[in-house]
């Protein structure tokens, strides 16, 4: 079944899926009140310096000053190797050769940067002086002159002609360019065009550059309807449906621009049933948020994600094979290999990951995994790199991030645990309490003794733990007096003495 795009536009918010084969293997997301900032352009001020870092602060605008390291500082030496279309380019010079960041950057000084990683967590974005302009087909890189291809596009020859396109229409007085992956096969003239659309969008952005207010946003990236009109739909796409008539029309116009001849397949949806109902998607969102997923065979894989990493397990389950011990790991494995890469893409996981796959003895059943594993990667548009399988069945791998995953994106730390996933057992609860009792006897001599706490930990104080509680009452010669309160989170209790006086902690 060929590639499907949908979106989903009500109550302030944009929704994109992409299908494969009818499985939902990208989603996006992007609200009103926060669109996201990758890709978009300001005029900022450095605010703070850092030698022992080499890495400056600068302010933007946004809610926390945005981080420059020293590479990602525009000099004149540019790193030679191939470049893929969502990179951005960094010095070729070497720690021991580049100038400090305190040689190129001042205090107070005003720059121009782009954001290539979104805020996450306690931390700004990440911004470079490496301005890039993306379009259909190239990137435009007004501070670089040089041509770069993608890497997806790995035919010699087609490499070789491509750069030849570009080289044959790039100025002598211009920056350089980036060769889509779509670019192949395409005719030099489409190429031409395309590179001349982002000419034209960079002298927008120098112009209005120029004399901008510090901090303020120069350009922002196009809206997430927008960029999944200009990154996701391509020949392959064979149906890109919308529910809402507005952006069936912008997409439309846009690509009547680069691909008129996709013009028909934007169809406006106008099912009764909800769109992302109608294909699943609901249902397959609803799965990538639980922690742990089970496949058809048995087989559960558990996904735990920390603010830079992220450890994914692999466990037999109810799995148990039709053979020997190390064939039935070698399947178990095989199988979870699929689905973690589709999960690692759709839930949009970056930085380090670590697979925990089943140990396994032979080490072919070991490569075999890896491959497939890899091999699974390569539909990932997002830049990954993967290291061989260690004899512990542990596999490093990381994945290059530039938006918060689907997690972060679409969830929120729970208030009772504290993002810690997991909370005190009512066992511990009851013994803290019993602890806290004495306690509070100590201080307050004299009056009975209240605790409150919560439907399930009062129960198990009247009955499992009844025992401690009379000797607790016999040892104080006072009374427990245990009241049940839902209004109160399992972690949460009270333990008061009740004087003559009245009631004090």
């Amino acid at each position: 079944m060929p590639a499907e795009i949908l979106v989903n536009r009500a109550l302030g918010e944009t929704r994109v899926a992409f299908l494969e084969d009818g499985a939902v293997t990208e989603f996006h997301v992007e609200r009103d009140e926060g669109r996201n900032v990758v890709g978009s352009i300001y005029r900022g001020r450095v605010t703070r310096v850092l030698p022992g870092m080499q890495a400056a602060f600068v302010q933007v605008g946004l809610e926390r000053a945005a981080f420059l390291y020293v590479d990602d500082v525009v000099t004149e030496d540019v790193a030679e190797e191939e470049l893929d279309e969502d990179e951005t380019p960094s010095r070729a010079a070497s720690a021991a050769e580049r100038p400090p960041i305190e040689a190129l950057l001042r205090e107070g000084q005003e720059v121009t940067v782009q954001v290539v990683k979104a805020p996450l967590g306690t931390k700004g974005a990440r911004v470079t002086t490496y301005l890039t302009i993306p379009g259909r087909y190239v990137v435009y890189m007004p501070t670089i002159k040089r041509i770069g291809v993608s890497r997806r596009i790995t035919s010699e020859a087609e490499r070789k002609r491509l750069k030849e396109v570009v080289a044959s229409h790039q100025r002598p007085d211009e920056g350089g360019f980036i060769v889509r992956t779509v670019c192949e096969g395409l005719t030099g003239e489409e190429i031409a065009q395309d590179m001349e659309f982002v000419r034209s969008l960079w002298q927008e952005v120098a112009d209005k550059a120029n004399g901008a207010p510090v901090p303020s946003l120069v350009q922002p990236d196009l809206d997430l309807v927008l960029r999944a009109t200009r990154d996701l739909f391509t020949d392959e796409v064979a149906a890109f449906r919308i529910d809402d008539p507005r952006q069936v029309e912008r997409v439309k116009k846009l690509v009547a621009r680069f691909a008129p001849h996709l013009v028909d397949r934007v169809v406006e949806y106008e099912d009764p049933v909800a769109l992302f109902e109608r294909y699943g998607v609901d249902q397959a969102l609803e799965r990538a948020l639980l922690r742990e997923i089970h496949l058809k065979n048995g087989v559960s894989i558990v996904i735990d994600e920390a603010e830079a990493l992220a450890a994914i397990d692999v466990n037999t389950g109810r799995f148990v094979g039709s053979r020997d011990l190390e064939a039935t790991i070698l399947e178990t494995n095989l199988a979870a290999a699929q689905e973690i890469a589709a999960q690692i893409r759709l839930r949009n996981l970056g930085g380090i990951i670590i697979v925990d796959f089943i140990d396994m003895q032979a080490p072919e059943s070991r490569e075999k995994v890896y491959n497939k594993f890899v091999e699974a990667l390569r539909h990932d548009r997002a830049k990954t790199h993967a290291l061989s399988m260690s004899g512990l069945g542990l596999l490093e791998m990381t994945r290059k991030r530039t938006t918060p995953s689907l997690g972060r994106t679409l969830t929120e730390p729970c208030p009772y645990c504290e993002g810690r996933g997991r909370i005190r057992s009512r066992h511990t609860v009851c013994l803290e309490i019993l602890r806290e009792v004495e306690r509070q006897a100590r201080l307050h001599p004299e009056g009975d003794i209240v605790v409150s706490a919560m439907p399930e930990v009062a129960a198990r104080l009247a009955e499992r733990e009844s025992g401690h509680v009379e000797a607790l009452e016999q040892r104080l010669a006072r009374p427990i007096v245990v009241e049940a309160r839902s209004d109160l989170h399992q972690e949460v209790y009270q333990v008061l003495v009740r004087a003559p006086s009245g009631v004090r902690p």
